[in-house]
């Protein structure tokens, strides 16, 4: 009796086929190993790569109908308001996507929405990556790519945020026109470069729109690329716990519970964004009209994320001078130089702090925030220094929504500004060295229970509960490091940037509360 070789399915097939012409199959086993540990503020990562698949699929839609020209065009759409008024191309065809092909107002607001959800999810996974100090070697290259694809996001936004040459766009641009003139020398020319002539000119939109599908994109695609590599690369942090270290990642590996639990997590979040972008209306063209220069609307604002600008030349205060002849407008090159300096610092951050602590260790164990509270102190301040600015934006709208002096709005907002970041990074250390002083006393005594107990010789004391072994590793794993010394260089000098320094490794160390040591435990649960 003779038997035949069972057949190979047309999968099988294929697969060997790639497999023997690529030897792809190594590559997909050593990266179905991978291990990713697990924690919910992890998932952000993961919102930022669901949300940009979800502006990309709303946007191609979109592509096919949008027609990026400012030519002059009398709407003849389903709009009654508007109709038979002169608008450009742009935003005819955008009231055409609104209202007359089907599903577009849907894609629409599921595109707004995406941007801002993307948006969003990088500013708080940065916040998170910068507070647990998983930006430590070996990932400073991985902060500063991260920091460009925040920056590239808001790029992105608004320039599409632009695109329908509404009267809400038009004075974006009108504002972002201002500012590039109030440049000394090379703003006017760069203003005629970039608007093609007298704002706002007739090359606008395209110019934006060649930037908002193409270039732009490719280069998020590139960084997002690179971030994942980098992140594949330099493992990926965890939480202090049992069994976790330096030098490994306790987690789920890629195939093939990480994947099924990445893919079901990509259909809830592109789920959450058709349902609010089909139930919560977002930038409602139609009722702000096609742009014209010559009104100027008042109580509206950008996007949350371009808020930052609008509200620092909002409170910048009204200085000019003239220097040889030239104008210099300080109501904007000061917030130009300030967020522009905001911005390097962020970027560049790793590496200052690297510098300041000479810190050349490589770290894969998450931070608890409190455990380094100068590093959480600078962060908070930088959040309130944003969220300030982002408040000024609306400066406006506070005004007359509380029946305010929008005067004294605007000077509240300045000292709140100043102040107010001095005022949050003091608070914000005071609050996580006594967090850490928490620790320590839980630590060496344990939970109160609310057990009182009356000794024999008439003493009343409340029993503690010793914590368990899990719980006390993560109060325990907390390193320490020491301030830099002056010490004199090859030559025998102590350099003014040595001083430098060390002066600053004092004050980031400053009032650094030391671990708990091994003897003190002993000696605690000795006494209990």
């Amino acid at each position: 009796m003779t038997t035949t070789a069972p057949r190979t399915s047309f999968t099988a097939q294929a697969s060997n086929y790639l497999d023997e012409r690529t030897s792809i199959s190594t590559m997909v086993a050593a990266l179905g190993r991978k291990v990713f540990p697990d924690h919910w503020s992890f998932m952000l990562g993961e919102i930022i790569l669901y949300s940009f698949v979800a502006i990309l699929l709303s946007g191609t839609f979109l592509t096919f109908f949008f027609e990026p020209s400012m030519t002059a065009v009398h709407y003849e759409g389903s709009y009654v308001p508007l109709k038979g008024v002169e608008m450009s191309a742009a935003y005819a065809s955008t009231l055409d996507l609104s209202f007359d092909i089907r599903g577009g107002l849907l894609m629409r607001q599921v595109h707004h929405w995406s941007a801002l959800l993307f948006v969003a999810a990088i500013g708080l996974h940065m916040l998170r990556v910068f507070f647990t100090g998983a930006f430590r070697k070996p990932r400073e290259i991985n902060w500063v790519v991260g920091f460009i694809l925040f920056i590239l996001a808001m790029a992105e936004g608004f320039t599409g945020y632009s695109l329908p040459d509404d009267l809400l766009s038009g004075n974006g641009l009108a504002i972002i026109n201002g500012m590039i003139k109030g440049i000394p020398l090379v703003g006017t020319w760069i203003s005629y470069l970039l608007f093609g002539g007298i704002f706002p000119g007739d090359d606008i939109v395209p110019r934006l729109f060649v930037l908002h599908i193409m270039l732009l994109p490719a280069l998020v695609i590139a960084f997002i690329g690179i971030h994942l590599v980098l992140m594949v690369v330099n493992k990926h942090t965890q939480f202090a716990g049992p069994g976790k270290t330096n030098d490994n990642v306790v987690g789920a590996p890629i195939m093939p519970l990480f994947a099924a639990k990445a893919g079901s997590f990509f259909f809830i979040v592109f789920g959450f964004l058709v349902a609010i972008g089909s139930t919560f209306t977002i930038l409602p063209v139609w009722d702000f009209g096609p742009y014209d220069p010559s009104p100027v609307s008042a109580g509206t604002q950008p996007d949350w994320y371009i808020g930052f600008a609008d509200g620092a030349l909002r409170l910048a205060p009204g200085l000019e001078s003239e220097i040889f002849g030239l104008t210099l407008s300080w109501n904007i090159l000061l917030p130009i130089a300030v967020l522009g300096l905001f911005i390097v610092l962020v970027m560049f951050y790793p590496f200052i702090e690297a510098w300041i602590t000479k810190d050349k260790r490589e770290h894969h164990i998450a931070e608890r925030p409190r455990n380094n509270p100068t590093r959480t102190g600078i962060g908070a301040a930088g959040v309130w220094f944003y969220a300030v600015l982002w408040a000024a934006a609306s400066s406006d709208l506070i005004a007359t929504h509380f029946h305010l002096n929008v005067f004294q709005v605007t000077w509240a907002l300045q000292a709140a500004l100043i102040l107010g970041t001095i005022i949050v990074y003091w608070l914000t250390k005071r609050i996580a060295l006594a967090l850490q002083k928490k620790d320590r006393e839980i630590l060496l005594h344990g939970y109160e229970s609310g057990n009182i107990r009356r000794l024999p010789g008439g003493e009343f004391i409340e029993v503690h509960e010793q914590l368990d072994e899990y719980s006390a590793w993560k109060l325990k794993a907390y390193e320490s490091y020491a301030p830099v010394m002056v010490r004199p260089n090859a030559k025998g000098r102590i350099t003014p940037a040595t001083h430098l320094r060390a002066a600053l490794s004092r004050w980031f160390f400053e009032d650094r509360i030391e671990p708990i040591t091994r003897s003190e435990i002993e000696a605690s649960k000795h006494d209990h």
